[in-house]
């Protein structure tokens, strides 16, 4: 076989269809974020992210920042091990206790990111209970259906968020063998939220644990940032909470939260967490210190509620249609991959405006777009920015409006 040959056929392919991604080179300014400066060849240029999954602007933070350096400085750059062998340092026992108290929980367990906690915790959840069903919803993150795959668990897809549907395949599974719901909260592409408590009603009546993927909820919602289930006051309900401190926390890593019994079996079965060298403890250390600060403000939360919202009404004006939800996450939706990536490219070339287009297959074909995540430290400049260059794009690539909104 032509190995060499075949990667590029199959490269070529996603050229042609429009769905081949391309890297782009940013360097974050400090204290400036969402500023960047954008490398292209030998060129560069500033430009403004607007589809950074930090949604609060946490990993610029002056207390972040200066946990980050103070365990450098105190511990040294890597943990040196892992877990097991050496790589346990204070600042992971710090983070995990912060990770409990945030979610009402007994105990956490941290991973070196939110797929490999997933990943981790679903596979040996669903691999170690005899006879496991996991119930997973039919849009679960990459992470998540990796991890059941993984665990060779007999699956059970139900439709999104459809509670008649995981009612029934409920009721036909064979009410003897042990049983785990596995769905998210904030779905990241659409932005739509799960019925937690309804489907927390279920488990109970048929006896069903809970997995709960809070990755783009954490930080965001809850008078704590302890997500969407500490909003709706169900988190004692969730038999698991998993989480990650790459997103509104700002920083990198995975986590789950749950019982002492749960979080030590999984520390104690999983591959993906034994045989993995821990997160650097100045990671741990500045995990820490974006929890607690978000665990005592909710300036950037509610600043972050403002923004979203403006920027919706403004796309409204000019009738830009974007999915109606009730999350931080706005899709605009563009409907063909190669006028995403256009938009994509000119927003950058022109603009100096970044956003990542989003096509198949992490969208289904026909729902290409752009996923805008405005943050509290997005100025009334940049929205001024944004929606005047879309305004433009959209009539130069003669895209479709909605009826147009009354400012």
């Amino acid at each position: 076989m032509d190995y060499q040959a075949f990667f590029k056929s199959r490269l070529a392919d996603l050229k042609h269809d429009g769905n081949y991604r391309v890297f782009i080179d940013l360097q974050r300014k400090r204290g400036n974020f969402p500023e960047a400066k954008w490398t292209s060849g030998a060129s560069t240029k500033d430009v403004a992210i607007w589809c950074s999954n930090d949604y609060l602007g946490m990993g610029q933070h002056p207390k972040v920042l200066a946990a980050l350096h103070e365990a450098v400085d105190r511990c040294g750059a890597g943990a040196g091990g892992t877990r097991n062998i050496s790589g346990t340092t204070h600042d992971h026992v710090l983070l995990e206790a912060e990770l409990a108290d945030l979610h009402g929980k007994e105990a956490a367990l941290v991973f070196t990111s939110g797929y490999v906690s997933n990943w981790a915790a679903l596979g040996t959840l669903a691999s170690q209970i005899p006879d496991c069903i996991v119930f997973s919803d039919s849009l679960n993150h990459a992470s998540m259906i990796e991890g059941i795959r993984h665990s060779r668990a007999e699956k059970v897809i139900w439709k999104h968020n459809d509670l008649e549907d995981l009612e029934a395949k409920l009721r036909a599974a064979d009410p003897t063998k042990p049983k785990l719901i596995a769905f998210e909260s904030v779905y990241s592409m659409d932005g739509d939220i799960a019925p937690i408590s309804q489907i927390c009603d279920l488990a109970d009546r048929f006896g069903a644990m809970t997995y709960l993927d809070e990755v783009h909820a954490v930080g965001l919602y809850g008078p704590r940032g302890g997500g969407i289930a500490e909003q709706e006051g169900v988190m004692d309900r969730l038999t698991v909470i998993e989480g990650t401190l790459g997103k509104a926390f700002g920083v990198v890593g995975g986590y789950i939260a749950a019982s002492v019994e749960l979080c030590d079996f999984v520390r104690s079965f999983a591959s993906g967490f034994i045989f993995t060298t821990a997160l650097p403890p100045a990671i741990a250390a500045a995990a820490t210190a974006s929890i607690r600060h978000l665990k005592e403000s909710s300036v950037e939360r509610d600043a972050h509620k403002a923004i979203v919202a403006k920027v919706r009404r403004r796309l409204d004006t000019l009738g830009i249609p974007h999915v109606d939800n009730p999350s931080h996450i706005i899709p605009v939706i563009v409907g063909n991959p190669a006028k995403c990536k256009f938009l994509s490219d000119t927003l950058l070339e022109e603009f100096g405006i970044y956003i990542q287009p989003i096509n198949y297959p992490t969208v289904p074909k026909g729902t290409e777009r752009l996923r805008i995540t405005p943050s509290p430290v997005h100025t009334s400049g940049d929205v001024d920015r944004l929606v005047c260059a879309l305004h433009s794009l959209w009539s130069q690539c003669q895209l479709a409006r909605q009826p147009v909104a009354a400012e």
